[in-house]
């Protein structure tokens, strides 16, 4: 998966409609190959991007849990720790 989509669900604050469409923009751009389109491809491209993220906004409004919300600050801190420790070698 690519790195730069992150986790969506279960945080406290709620995630917001941003970051569903950067995840939206990150999944299209990686299934794509494109960082940006040609203007021959651009609005197929911002059509795909519009689709994902209407199916991210409806996965992550459908999802259920009993766990508890996690902290965003502190799953950053985690990423962060993880980060030093894989580029620290």
């Amino acid at each position: 998966m690519c790195r730069n989509i992150k986790m969506l669900f279960n945080f406290e604050p709620p995630v917001t409609d941003d970051e569903i469409q950067a995840a939206a923009l990150q999944f299209v751009r990686k299934v794509s190959g494109f960082n940006k389109p040609s203007k021959a491809n651009e609005v197929v491209f911002n059509a795909a991007i519009q689709e994902v993220t209407a199916s991210i906004t409806t996965l992550l409004h459908s999802l259920q849990t009993l766990a508890p919300p996690r902290d965003r600050a502190e799953e950053a801190r985690k990423a962060r720790a993880r980060a030093e420790l894989r580029f620290s070698r």
